[in-house]
């Protein structure tokens, strides 16, 4: 660490103390500076017992959007992404007591119910299909009866279709 950035942090340290000794009781202090597009030049200057989680909140409740653009913000949409797609493919669930467990739960169980509603989707387009030949065959049927049954099996095929890609 150079010289001047070894003073300067013994000078903002020396501030935050005294800065610090007019809080509130409990109250914690943090200093960031950070220059755009250079983040090897980030300083962070924190109290001890500083709870980032708190500092976050605090950022939050003056006016932090969750809307903004940020790495880390990425890098988490990226992990929820990846844990519904695997939780969809029921495979490589998050470590035990991973926040992403949720999400990998929540797709795993989806997925299920998916499966379950086109097996039985299968079942009543097969006997659509078995009733509209039963009535083709017994010579009684109704036309309109026969389009009807081709477009709901044709609405039960192309669901099933997107269902199981």
């Amino acid at each position: 660490m150079s010289a001047i950035l070894q003073r300067f942090h013994q000078v903002a340290n020396d501030a935050l103390d005294k800065i610090s000794q007019g809080l509130p009781l409990g109250a914690k202090i943090c200093l960031t500076i950070y220059t755009p597009g250079k983040p090897e030049l980030d300083i962070v200057l924190k109290d001890n017992g500083l709870d980032f989680d708190e500092v976050v909140s605090t950022l939050r409740r003056r006016g932090l959007s969750i809307d903004g653009d940020n790495n880390y913000k990425r890098d988490l949409c990226d992990v929820i992404v990846g844990a519904l797609a695997l939780g969809a493919q029921n495979t490589s669930p998050p470590p035990a007591d991973h926040w992403g467990q949720r999400f990998w739960d929540n797709s795993c169980e989806e997925q299920a119910l998916v499966e379950e509603l086109v097996k039985a989707l299968k079942i009543i387009r097969e006997n659509l299909r078995a009733c509209q030949g039963t009535i083709h065959l017994a010579g009684g049927f109704n036309p309109a009866y026969v389009s009807e049954a081709q477009a709901t099996m044709k609405i039960a095929d192309t669901a099933m279709a997107k269902a199981t890609r």
